[in-house]
C-alpha cells in the first residue's frame, strides 16, 4: 500500500491502554482498522490519525530518499536513543479541544523529540507554498514561524508539548461533559510512572487514515 506521508510517533504497546486510545478514537492505528462505536461529533478530527503523541510530525519524503532509507536511519538513531518515563498522564483541556498530556518533568521527552526531529529532517520534503499558507493561517509567535520555515512545522524544538489527542475543537459547553467521559473510559487505566521506550514509524494511507508501519525499540543508555 502506498503512503502519501510519514511520521514518527509515540503509541502505546498493545494493551489495556492502547485498547482504551483505540476504541474511544474508533481507530486502532497497529492494525488499520475501525474499532468501537465513537463519538464522531467529539473524535473525526483525531481518528485518522491514531491513539498517538507526535515525536516528529508528518511529512511528505524528500525526492532523493526511499521508505527503507528512512526505516534505516529510524533504526539505527533508536539503539542510540535511551527510553524515557514521565510521572503520568493526566486528561487536558488544550484550547478547544482535550487530549492526555504528561504530569511531571516532561524535559526528557523534549529533548527526546527534538533529536528525533532534527535526525531525521534529511527525509522531509519541503513544505508546498499550500501547506505554509495553511499554518500561517494559525496565530503562530515568531518561534513557532522561525519553526515552520526551519523544520516544516511551528510546535517542534521548544514549541513542543507532548500531548495524545482525544478531540477535535469542542464548543464549550462540551468540554466538561467529554472530560468527564474521558475521565471514565480511561480511569486508571495510563500506568504510573509512564514509559516512552519505543518509537513507532507511521505512515498516512493515500491521504486518509495513518497505521504503524514499525515500532522501534529505545535501547540507547
Amino acid at each position: 500500500m502506498s503512503h502519501t506521508r510519514y511520521g514518527v510517533y509515540f503509541t502505546p504497546r498493545a494493551g489495556p491502554f492502547a485498547d482504551a486510545g483505540a476504541a474511544w478514537l474508533g481507530w486502532d492505528i497497529a492494525t488499520g482498522t475501525p474499532v468501537g462505536s465513537p463519538d464522531d461529533a467529539v473524535t473525526k478530527r483525531p481518528r485518522r490519525y491514531g491513539f498517538h503523541g507526535t515525536i516528529k510530525p508528518p511529512f511528505r519524503l524528500a525526492e532523493d530518499t526511499g521508505v527503507a532509507d528512512l526505516q534505516e536511519a529510524l533504526s539505527a538513531l533508536s539503539a542510540r536513543i535511551a527510553p524515557v518515563a514521565l510521572d503520568g498522564l493526566t486528561l487536558s483541556r488544550i484550547g478547544s479541544f482535550i487530549a492526555l498530556t504528561p504530569t511531571g518533568d516532561a524535559r526528557d521527552l523534549a529533548h527526546l523529540a527534538a533529536t528525533v526531529v532534527k535526525e531525521l529532517d534529511a527525509f522531509r520534503a519541503p513544505p508546498t507554498e499550500a501547506d505554509l499558507a495553511k499554518r500561517h493561517q494559525s496565530r503562530l509567535t515568531p518561534m513557532q514561524k522561525e519553526n515552520l520555515a526551519r523544520w516544516g512545522y511551528p510546535y517542534v524544538m521548544e514549541a513542543f508539548k507532548f500531548h495524545m489527542t482525544l478531540s477535535g475543537p469542542l464548543p464549550s459547553e462540551m468540554i466538561g461533559k467529554v472530560l468527564a467521559d474521558a475521565n471514565t473510559h480511561f480511569g486508571d487505566i495510563p500506568p504510573r510512572p509512564f514509559p516512552i521506550d519505543s518509537l513507532t514509524l507511521v505512515g498516512e494511507r493515500d491521504g486518509d487514515m495513518f497505521e504503524e508501519l514499525h515500532r522501534y525499540t529505545l535501547s540507547g543508555k
